[in-house]
């Protein structure tokens, strides 16, 4: 059985406390000889700038080049609010994701049955819901230069952000996107804002000609993100994948992760380049929500998106599909037996702990045999 090398990066806030229960499942797996882990932890974060004064060290960046995955908990706080912007907790994320090249994130937002009364929405709008946003991570308007604020003739300061992608960018995202819509429903929804931005012409045009040259087999629709904002909100099951920016990619997933009742529920992965000679991706495995400081050490956090990170971790990293479902199908036991953690609890009801969570989805990866 191959070994596989985890990085373990908890950070900031709840980070540590959902971390310490994938940890758990991890060690489940090894005892049950179904996988094999060799974990490395390191600091990200608020955590590293104690440590460190930079948001990540460079002895933690070569642990995460040499590591087959990365898992990261969270971020960031008011602890941190005044430290000098270049070694904000959020720079160590986006260093991760510049320097391991990770340039595909993937965003599922499933809505269990049993949660489909959690969400603001209708329940028969969100019940059954399954989308994946593929949102393209290394380039767009958070990475484009000039960035910058500058001080006028007239004393004026004008700030200047740059939106800038290239034929190859737009292509290998779709890329991913096309190839992971024929594992599902088989249909791509490319948003971008053509109407008004020369990028989104360039984005459009590029998608067409891609999907005509080798992805015919697979239905493919453009939608303005703007509309497709709308459409999420309105009728979210027409959707299968959706491919976008990073900017419009940030704002859909977030509003994608509350159809589902809780950000505490949505995992995610950042996917670099598949190496042609041993087939394998730099890869970071985080959940959707953040640090919630407000939170951070008493037990409330739910674990379910981090723990769903490793899922796939297991799945896109590990070849481990199998391993995966089994994962996923104990969190669903879980849900369905009505076990809940604060956030999505109804209102009333007894809600359990972090750590009881997680113990109630090894029971039922147990129970599974």
């Amino acid at each position: 059985m191959a070994t596989h090398k985890l990085l373990l990066l908890p950070g900031d806030g709840i980070g540590p406390e959902v971390m310490g229960q994938v940890e758990q499942i991890v060690s489940w797996f090894g005892k049950q000889g179904l996988a094999s882990f060799e974990i490395e932890k390191g600091l990200v974060g608020g955590a590293a700038y104690d440590a460190h004064k930079q948001a990540i060290s460079e002895g933690d960046m070569k642990l995460a080049e040499a590591a087959d995955a990365v898992l990261f908990g969270a971020v960031g706080g008011p602890k941190w609010a005044d430290v000098p912007y270049q070694h904000r907790p959020e720079a160590g994320l986006l260093r991760l994701r510049k320097d391991l090249g990770l340039f595909a994130n993937l965003r599922p937002a499933i809505c269990y049955p049993a949660l489909a009364s959690a969400s603001s929405l209708k329940p028969e709008v969100v019940e059954g819901l399954d989308i994946l946003i593929v949102r393209e991570l290394t380039g767009g308007v958070y990475f484009g230069e000039p960035k910058e604020i500058v001080t006028l003739e007239d004393g004026q300061k004008r700030g200047v952000d740059t939106q800038l992608y290239t034929t190859g960018e737009i292509e290998r995202i779709c890329r991913v996107a096309f190839e992971l819509a024929r594992t599902r429903r088989n249909k791509v929804s490319s948003a971008e804002k053509h109407n008004v931005m020369k990028t989104g012409v360039l984005w459009k045009q590029t998608v067409t000609a891609l999907h005509a040259a080798e992805y015919k087999d697979v239905e493919l629709e453009h939608v303005l993100a703007d509309n497709c904002a709308m459409q999420l909100v309105r009728w979210p099951k027409q959707y299968d994948v959706i491919v976008c920016d990073n900017l419009f990619g940030d704002i859909l997933s977030d509003v994608a992760a509350m159809l589902t009742g809780s950000l505490g529920m949505l995992p995610s992965a950042s996917l670099g380049a598949e190496d042609p000679a041993t087939g394998k991706r730099k890869a970071l495995y985080e959940p959707v929500h953040g640090s919630a400081p407000d939170i951070a050490g008493k037990g409330l956090a739910n674990p379910i998106a981090m723990i769903g990170s490793f899922a796939m971790a297991l799945r896109y990293s590990f070849n481990a599909g199998e391993a995966a479902d089994r994962l996923e199908g104990a969190i669903a036991d879980v849900l369905g037996s009505g076990t809940r953690t604060k956030d999505i609890a109804a209102p009333g009801a007894n809600a359990v702990s972090t750590s009881e969570m997680g113990q109630a989805i090894i029971g039922a990866l147990e129970a599974r045999g």
